[in-house]
């Protein structure tokens, strides 16, 4: 952790120095905090010369920053997790669109704002954790079925305020429309085991630990808790498995970790050069890879552990109808009383 402190803080001091320095730069805005991620910086520095300066935080608060900065922000490139939060930074002005040959071949026309505000490069795949003793996997089919009677009092989620629900039912909506999905949200709800509270990580030890017998979570999750080197972790995680709904029922619920080219990019050609090479297989493995998350291009390596997940079936819907459809998913999820 202390080595990852340091070269953030090198990051972040080549950055207010930067008036002062000369040479090819690109300055990016990531609320992604990972170590591979500052490997992947490092690794385009050394085969472009361009010198990367970091800064980082959390979306919301990255958005508000290139906003008060206006014409003069520094920003070149913003990356962040989940759709939905890109389209707030494109609602906010904060992203300029363009246009790549390179990255409209390569990233799958679901996986990217259709006027080219901003491209996924990462595949966060939301799965149904179970428990292994107490289901049994005929009894999975999708999101759908988990509001039906047979589940009560076994599902455990996190609260609507997160992210990662709330674009999942916005996925729904998209699909079922508005009422459907509101009575399906009611449906589940009534099947809750608990009041909806924690993290994924939290849903996934609920599970384990027999409170309840399905939870939603993002795959990644479980796979740093096989990784984990606490064995407590990985005792956690050999109770439970990980089911992704195949297209006969919906299909899998994606979402993304994703970059777009900031407003008032100082450095416009430099920035195209990174999102493209984000494309590439070898940044793949860092930028997907690095947190176990699911590649988007088809020539990148999977990580072991997400392989031995098995497949799965995209439910098909562009991500950006996670944003658009973000206000409508939390009126819908207080009505309900998804708490």
């Amino acid at each position: 952790m202390t080595v990852r402190l340091s070269l953030v803080t090198l990051f972040i001091l080549s950055f207010l120095f930067i008036s002062c320095e000369s040479g090819e730069h690109l300055n990016i805005y990531s609320s992604r905090h990972y170590d591979t991620d500052l490997e992947l910086y490092s690794r385009f520095t050394d085969e472009t010369g361009i010198r990367v300066n970091l800064i980082e935080g959390g979306s919301d608060e990255l958005i508000e920053r290139i906003k008060n900065e206006g014409i003069n922000s520094p920003a070149d490139i913003v990356i962040t997790v989940d759709a939905g939060r890109l389209w707030r930074a494109r609602e906010s002005d904060v992203l300029q669109p363009f246009t790549s040959d390179i990255l409209n071949e390569r990233i799958p026309a679901e996986l990217r704002d259709p006027e080219g505000y901003w491209f996924g490069f990462s595949q966060r795949v939301r799965g149904i954790i179970y428990h292994k003793e107490n289901v049994d996997l005929s009894e999975l089919t999708g999101y759908w079925e988990l509001a039906d009677s047979q589940w009560n009092g076994r599902v455990c989620v996190r609260s609507s305020n997160n992210i990662y629900n709330q674009s999942l039912v916005a996925s729904l909506i998209e699909t079922h429309g508005l009422e459907e999905t509101e009575v399906w949200a009611q449906n589940l709800v009534s099947n809750f085991a608990r009041n909806p509270q924690g993290g994924d990580t939290d849903q996934i030890r609920a599970v384990a630990s027999g409170l309840c017998d399905v939870a939603l979570a993002n795959s990644y999750y479980l796979a740093r808790l096989i990784a984990s080197s606490s064995s407590s972790d990985r005792e956690v995680a050999e109770r439970v498995g990980i089911y992704f709904p195949s297209a006969e029922y919906g299909g899998a619920h994606v979402n993304i970790s994703g970059a777009g080219l900031a407003a008032h990019s100082p450095n416009f050609d430099n920035a195209v050069q990174f999102l493209e090479y984000l494309s590439q297989p070898e940044a793949q493995n860092l930028f997907a890879g690095g947190n176990f998350e699911f590649p988007v291009v088809d020539d990148a390596e999977i990580p072991l552990i997400l392989s031995e997940f098995g497949p799965f079936d995209s439910d098909a819907v562009n991500v950006s109808a996670y944003g658009v459809n973000n206000p409508d998913a939390i009126r819908l999820m207080d009505r309900v009383g998804w708490r």
